[in-house]
Parts: structure tokens; C-alpha cells; sequence
């Protein structure tokens, strides 16, 4: 009994310094500096390579995305854990996605990277800590309200293996057929580990993840309202272990300036990832988690990706995504315009959702 309690304390600052070491390990083989594992940055730079973006610089069938999906795939049927489901206002939640994507793109990183940020000795990834902190307390007063995208329904076992079929359609071109992708020859997305590595590292978060049923959101969150500090032990143990990592190989520099790939304009680091927080509490869970429960059978997690990856075309295609020479102006109105839409999304299914259900049911 008192080693099943002492292993269930130290799981999770184990899945954490775990997720440090895959990131490090990432960079040393090839990947950009503190991006050793970041969803958004993956997404973003699968859909250029799938040619929804033309962001020369960002496209790469990322392996690691890959690996993912399917390492939470294989783990779910291994424990008989795959639930089919969904039906869960795809339509919003393709929405929110997409919202959540643009938030992380202005910040340029998803919770991961944030974290990975930190670890590196870059102070602008604290202020985006504390912006999605405050999305997270923003998304949790609504939740407190009754906010819900209603109840999700069993859907057909072939409905929810869509994705890891398409994943692996997807890695299958860019290891058979390279030449029909479009992918980068300099920049970020010319930068990554070779095929096998990213993988391997894939297949591992994606297992680890599904049963950890690890989100950095979630663990701030905890800790915010239920003073559970289990999960946030992750956020705080991938943060350390990634300090260490960075201090022994070199690679740690404690500053807000020159860091890669990275701005500086604080207000818009609060605020891109304010729009994580209160996104990913509205969906049920941050990048990582959705990509978790999409390849664990979750068709609504599914659309939420899909939904992500449009975020990402559309800040390439109209100049919406951040660079280290700051926040553009089509990413400040784009944000203004998603802020007014997901908070009527948020209001909207937390005041009036219930009537509109009842009052069908009535009829």
C-alpha cells in the first residue's frame, strides 16, 4: 500500500522530467532550440508541408505529432481503454481549436513549449505563464457557471480511427514519397531530428501521455481551485530537469532578448497565451491532451485538430502568426475578433445553452 501511494506521488514529476529529457534529446538530434516538443509548432508545420500554408519556412510532416496519435492509439487498445465517441458541438470545438492555435502562434508555442521556454532562460515564457493562468481562471468562472458543450455520444469504431489511419497515410508520404510535400529548406521547418528519432519520441509521449492522462492546464488549474498539486508537479519537474539539461549541454540563456524564436512584446505573450488557457479549458483539455484523446477514439478531439490546423493555415496565410520581430498587425485584430467569438462561445453555452435544450425536448 505505501509503495502504490509512493509511486502514485512521484508518476507524474517522473512524466514531466521524462517529457524534458524526450525534448532534450530532440534538440541534440536536430529540432529548433527550446522546441524540443511543441504541438502547436508541429501542427503548424505539418499543415505547410500538406500545402494549406505556403510559409516556406514552416513546413515539415513532423513525426513527432505523428507518434503521438498513435502511440495514445496502440496504448488504448492494449488496455482496452479505446472509446469511441463524439457528437459533442463539433462545430464549436472546431472553433475553439482554431482560436487555440492563433492564441499559441502569437505567443509562438503551445503549454510544452511555454514550459521548454522557461527552461531555456527565456523570461518572456513566464509572462506567458502567468497570460495562460489567467485564460485558465477566465475559462474556470464559466465552468463554475454551468458552461458545457453537452453530452458526446458512441460513435462507429471506424469513425474513430479516421485519424491514426490518415497519420500514418501521412508519415508513409513523407518517408516513401518526400517530393509531393512541401518542405522547408531553411528555417525552423528545415531543423528536426531524423524520421526514426522524432518517431520513437512520438510513440513514447503518446503512451506516457494517455496513461498519465498528462495536461499542463489541467495541473494549473488544480492547483489554482483544488489545491491538487499532483499534475502541476509535471509542469514544475519538466522545467527543472530542463534547466539541468540546458546548463549541461550549453544551451541555457536567462534573458528576454535573442531568444530563439521568440518576441518580446509582453502584453501579446499574456494574451496569446490567456487564449490557450481559456480554449483549452473550454475544450476539455490543452494541445497535447487533444491530440491525446483523438487517438484514443475521441472524434470531438479529432475535429478540435482538424480545427488547429486550419488556425494554423489561416495565421500563415494572412500574415496572423508572431516572429521574433514581434506581433503583426493582422495577429492583433484576428485576436480581437476570436476573443469577442469565444467569449460569446463560452456565454452562450453557460447562460442559455440549458433553455434552448430543454425547450426542444419539450416540443
Amino acid at each position: 500500500m505505501k509503495t502504490n501511494i509512493m509511486l502514485e506521488k512521484i508518476k507524474m514529476p517522473l512524466v514531466g522530467g521524462f517529457t524534458a529529457i524526450v525534448s532534450i534529446i530532440l534538440v541534440l538530434c536536430g529540432n529548433p532550440a527550446n522546441m524540443g516538443f511543441c504541438i502547436a509548432c508541429f501542427l503548424r508545420d505539418t499543415a505547410g508541408a500538406l500545402g494549406l500554408h505556403r510559409a516556406a519556412a514552416v513546413q515539415y510532416v513532423r513525426p513527432e505529432t505523428i507518434g503521438v496519435i498513435l502511440g495514445a492509439f496502440i496504448v488504448s487498445i492494449v488496455k482496452k481503454e479505446f472509446s469511441p465517441q463524439g457528437g459533442s458541438a463539433p462545430v464549436t470545438r472546431f472553433i475553439l481549436g482554431f482560436a487555440m492555435m492563433i492564441g499559441a502562434l502569437i505567443f509562438l508555442g503551445c503549454p510544452f513549449r511555454m514550459a521548454l521556454r522557461i527552461a531555456g532562460g527565456d523570461l518572456n515564457a513566464i509572462v506567458g505563464l502567468f497570460g495562460l493562468a489567467g485564460g485558465i481562471l477566465g475559462g474556470m468562472f464559466f465552468l463554475n457557471k454551468g458552461y458545457s458543450l453537452k453530452r458526446t455520444y458512441t460513435v462507429s469504431r471506424t469513425d474513430s480511427i479516421v485519424l491514426p489511419v490518415l497519420v500514418i497515410v501521412a508519415l508513409g508520404m513523407l518517408v516513401i514519397f518526400p517530393s509531393i510535400l512541401m518542405l522547408s529548406t531553411e528555417g525552423p521547418g528545415s531543423m528536426h531530428a531524423p524520421i526514426w528519432v522524432s518517431l520513437v519520441a512520438g510513440l513514447l509521449m503518446g503512451g506516457v501521455g494517455f496513461i498519465s492522462k498528462l495536461c499542463f492546464v489541467a495541473g494549473i488549474r488544480d492547483s489554482i481551485f483544488f489545491k491538487s498539486f499532483t499534475m502541476i508537479s509535471a509542469l514544475i519537474a519538466l522545467i527543472v530537469v530542463g534547466i539541468v539539461g540546458n546548463l549541461v549541454f550549453d544551451s541555457f540563456s536567462l534573458g528576454f532578448e535573442n531568444q530563439p524564436v521568440a518576441h518580446t512584446d509582453g502584453l501579446w505573450n499574456f494574451l496569446g497565451m490567456a487564449m490557450v488557457g481559456i480554449c483549452s479549458i473550454l475544450l476539455g483539455g490543452c494541445p497535447f491532451k487533444q491530440l491525446i484523446l483523438a487517438g484514443s477514439g475521441n472524434s470531438d478531439s479529432v475535429v478540435t485538430v482538424f480545427g488547429m490546423m486550419a488556425g494554423a493555415a489561416f495565421a500563415h496565410n494572412f500574415t496572423m502568426a508572431s516572429s521574433p520581430a514581434g506581433v503583426t498587425e493582422n495577429g492583433k485584430i484576428g485576436f480581437i475578433v476570436l476573443s469577442v467569438i469565444v467569449i460569446a462561445i463560452a456565454i452562450c453555452n453557460t447562460f442559455y445553452g440549458k433553455k434552448k435544450v430543454g425547450a426542444i425536448e419539450n416540443e
